[in-house]
């Protein structure tokens, strides 16, 4: 028996990302545009950055609130009213390590071992890999593809409940197919949540990035606030902070001594001079946002439009988040085609397969970069589909 025979099967049995793979083989190809990680090409601006120079200038590096220290907090809850329209309390965040962090605390909080956790598939691997580490069982359901884009069949999620399922986990606008649930689709699972007393863990990060309108539906639009509604949310996507691994909560203020706990036996909070930068994101950082959207809106267009004219690449142009998840005529096996793309046509794509059911024949581009760059990834990549 080995050392690693010896540890936990969930640990031994965690997943590889197939994203990293395919990174991995091509990061240091010279020339080669990288569109296979969920984040811009922009640096934090520097008004984010300044504001955590200055909390490091002036000694804030000592332990602090393991909740968030307040002025964040409240900075949170000022954020939301004005994307939300109504009073939102400052104790209902919670300050994390990034969004990876919300969602393990909420899985900590809801679901343990045999319990099981639903997930719309194709989706972003961190989830039910962190599901499974957990100890809980990740179930797949799969959204369904049309000319008209994807679209959730909610009757699939109520079928996949069973008497071991604690929580149902939407990612909308979502990661990877852009697909983005309207408010209709989410009073149908919040209804289902009620009916079997379920929790919904709410990943409504790409929330801004909605090309249907200001911002996409929200649960805090329909729910009442005794529902049990857990939103995980981060810094990294919408003021280009990825590396600082900050995130948020967003919980009802009756839970938060629990989730304090939670944090306390995990991280014991998040740096103070951190926290000060991501209070300049949300009170300066509006108009950089706004930028941010309307290039990625561009992108998209930009990006469908090569592709699009091939022929050869079955599009949805996503209703948000930054991604175009898409297929090749021929093509079936996404993961031995994306080393091929590197080595033939120098672009980085993130395969489907790494995304779970439903996503083995796609690729994953992120379109969150540079116009005049997508433009040559995106001709890069017809030229490549010609010779097939």
């Amino acid at each position: 028996m080995t050392l690693i025979d010896n540890l936990r099967a969930e640990a031994r049995l965690a997943p590889e990302s197939g994203i990293v793979e395919v990174a991995n083989y091509g990061r240091v190809r010279e020339g080669l545009i990288p569109l296979w990680a969920g984040e811009g090409d922009l640096p934090t601006p520097s008004f984010i950055s300044d504001a955590a120079t200055r909390s490091l200038a002036a000694g804030e590096t000592f332990y602090t609130w393991q909740r968030g220290i307040p002025d964040l907090r409240s900075a949170l809850a000022r954020y939301h009213e004005r994307h939300f329209g109504r009073h939102f309390a400052d104790e209902e965040f919670m300050v994390t390590g990034g969004g990876m962090q919300a969602i393990q605390l909420a899985l900590q909080a809801t679901a343990g071992a045999s319990d099981e956790v639903i997930y719309l598939t194709p989706a972003w691997p961190n989830f039910p890999g962190a599901a499974g580490i957990a100890g809980a069982k990740p179930v797949a359901v799969r959204l369904d593809q049309s000319d008209n884009g994807w679209v959730c069949d909610v009757a699939k999620i109520e079928a996949a409940v069973t008497p071991r399922t604690k929580a149902i986990f939407l990612n909308s606008p979502s990661n990877p197919t852009g697909w983005t649930a309207d408010q209709e689709t989410l009073k149908a699972i919040l209804d289902l949540a009620r009916r079997h007393g379920l929790w919904i863990i709410a990943d409504e990060i790409y929330t801004l990035f909605y090309y249907g309108g200001d911002r996409a539906p929200s649960f805090m639009d329909i729910m009442d606030d005794e529902d049990r509604i857990l939103f995980v949310n981060t810094f990294s996507k919408n003021w280009a902070m990825t590396g600082w691994r900050i995130g948020w909560l967003r919980i009802h203020p009756s839970l938060q001594q629990t989730f304090e706990n939670l944090i306390q036996y995990s991280t014991s909070g998040v740096a103070q001079f951190m926290q000060r930068g991501a209070i300049a994101a949300l009170e300066h950082g509006d108009e950089f946002l706004k930028s941010q959207i309307e290039r990625a809106r561009q992108a998209r267009d930009i990006v469908c439009g090569i592709l699009g004219e091939t022929g050869r690449a079955r599009i949805s142009a996503p209703q948000g988040a930054f991604y175009l998840f898409f297929s090749v005529d021929g093509i079936s096996d996404s993961r031995s085609a994306a080393f091929e793309i590197i080595d033939k046509a120098n672009v980085g794509l993130a395969p489907g397969t790494a995304f779970g059911e439903g996503g083995e024949a796609f690729f994953r581009l992120c379109f969150h970069r540079r116009l005049d760059q997508l433009e040559e990834a995106a001709t890069r990549l017809a030229g490549w589909m010609s010779q097939r």
